[in-house]
């Protein structure tokens, strides 16, 4: 019989250098803010909130959609989600008061949790193979509070396209809709592997994606290296091969004000839950301790940083 987590574990004591301090289970509300349904943010806050609803009586818990990275460090910072999943460039704009942010915002993480990797997806047989074949066409760059919006946007801008596409804002599952209908010639999306939107688009509709190596570098040089050049294996999507891509990691944001009892909780619960969040979605198996707390250039919430100093002894 599975064991109540939020029954065995009512309190913690935590040992530091200066004694042991009682940590005792959260209670009232956690709303989580996703991303468009059909990307991994939905999947995966969709699986944390099951889990905080199976270990903590006390917890509220809510999944609220939204357009991704830029409405979730809003809700978060307005009160209206108590925790939210942001892109690390989103991020890094957001307590900076950078575009599309009109001031620095009070954030914090609790991790990090895996890559996103930004896609390209056009139909396989179609006149675009390559990013400069998207000047004059039809482009969705993603819905427009997303981290996808802001990457697109700096992808076109790096690539001198700046003012040559025709731009859609649309979210994950309406640019798949529209690639199959033909209302649109290519999307950008920015998102896990694999992404359960593009998965089912090729149930249907035979696509590609286009390789960005050309733009890797100087988009890195450009914005830092919060960007790193990868691939896409082919094997994420059956492609043909591997394709050159950016990646930028994902941090579970809260604000400042979050209480320590939450934000230590639910850092440990991600790990004490790992293996069913990774059933919920692959990515959930890359969540890794070390690497978790490379949150550049947002702080970890002194509840986060508390766990992490637990286990790390």
């Amino acid at each position: 019989m599975r064991r109540s987590f939020g029954m065995v574990f009512a309190i913690v004591l935590v040992t530091g250098c200066q004694g042991s301090e009682v940590i005792s289970a959260p209670e009232g509300l956690m709303r989580i803010g996703t991303g468009n349904a059909g990307g991994v943010y939905a999947v995966y806050g969709e699986g944390m909130a099951e889990a905080v609803r199976e270990n903590f009586a006390q917890v509220t818990t809510e999944v609220v959609a939204s357009d991704g990275s830029v409405e979730n460090i809003t809700m978060v910072t307005s009160g209206k989600v108590e925790v939210g999943f942001a892109l690390a460039d989103v991020a890094a704009d957001a307590v900076a008061g950078r575009p599309p942010f009109t001031e620095p915002q009070p954030i914090v993480a609790l991790a990090n949790l895996y890559e996103n990797y930004v896609q390209l997806v056009v139909r396989d047989h179609g006149s675009i193979k390559s990013l400069q074949d998207l000047s004059g066409r039809r482009i969705s760059v993603g819905s427009r509070a997303s981290g996808t919006a802001v990457v697109a946007e700096r992808i076109l801008n790096v690539a001198g396209l700046g003012n040559d596409v025709i731009r859609r804002n649309l979210d994950i599952k309406m640019s798949a809709r529209a690639l199959a209908e033909n209302e649109i010639d290519a999307f950008f999306w920015s998102g896990g592997l694999p992404s359960d939107a593009i998965t089912q688009l090729m149930h249907g509709t035979d696509v590609r994606l286009i390789d960005l190596k050309e733009v890797a570098q100087p988009l890195i040089r450009a914005h830092g290296e919060l960007y790193t050049e990868t691939t896409v294996p082919a094997s994420v999507y059956g492609l043909s091969s591997a394709v050159t891509t950016v990646s930028v990691p994902n941090y579970l944001v809260v604000g400042r004000d979050m209480p320590l009892t939450k934000a230590y909780w639910l850092t440990r619960l991600l790990f004490d839950e790992q293996q069913k969040l990774a059933q919920t979605h692959p990515e959930g198996h890359h969540l890794d301790q070390w690497t978790a707390i490379r949150t550049y250039p947002l702080e970890l919430h002194e509840g986060a940083a508390r766990w992490y100093r637990s286990v790390h002894r």
